[in-house]
């Protein structure tokens, strides 16, 4: 029986060790937030957190999280960091097909967590595990600005943008 943190929840599970926590996640657990994109760990629409880190979990075996915490997006902060980039992504309308986007703010979540103040290189490499097939970039990079903004007590992003433009 392998155990880890679900969510801030301990779970067991009898799956082969080497069975992908995304498969364990969706099929066993029923949290279905996280997606299937690739397989091979390379598209990031399967990240998840382990312990604060954000991971491509289509790749990342059962084994590797024994005794860890591991945070999906239905499990992610509704305040805070979480909040902020919920927020972010709907008032710049990020998505478009949608697939990609509990991938993109997890990643995100991570940065931020990690790097509040990111700057517009570190945010570039950061996501740069995470394919958004419509081609959103521009406005995921601003709701991840405006997140981080609005954490540090500032404006959104758009807003300030607005400002600069307007002075």
């Amino acid at each position: 029986m392998l155990r880890f943190t679900l969510n801030g929840q301990t779970v067991e599970t009898d799956l082969a060790p080497d069975t992908p926590l995304l498969w364990a996640v969706r099929d066993q657990f029923k949290l279905k937030g996280s997606k299937f994109g690739c397989g091979a760990g390379l598209c990031g629409a399967c990240t998840m957190h382990v312990d604060g880190m954000a991971q491509k979990t289509c790749v990342l075996p059962l084994a590797a999280v024994a005794g860890k915490a591991v945070t999906t997006i239905e499990g992610l902060d509704p305040q805070g960091v979480g909040a902020a980039l919920q927020a972010a992504w709907v008032a710049e309308s990020v998505s478009q097909c949608g697939y990609c986007q509990s991938g993109q703010i997890m990643a995100a979540a991570a940065l931020l967590e990690a790097n509040p103040n990111p700057t517009e290189a570190e945010l570039e490499t950061a996501m740069a595990g995470n394919i958004c097939r419509c081609g959103c970039y521009p406005r995921i990079k601003n709701a991840i600005q405006s997140a981080a903004a609005t954490l540090a007590g500032g404006a959104l992003f758009k807003d300030a943008m607005a400002e600069e433009v307007s002075a």
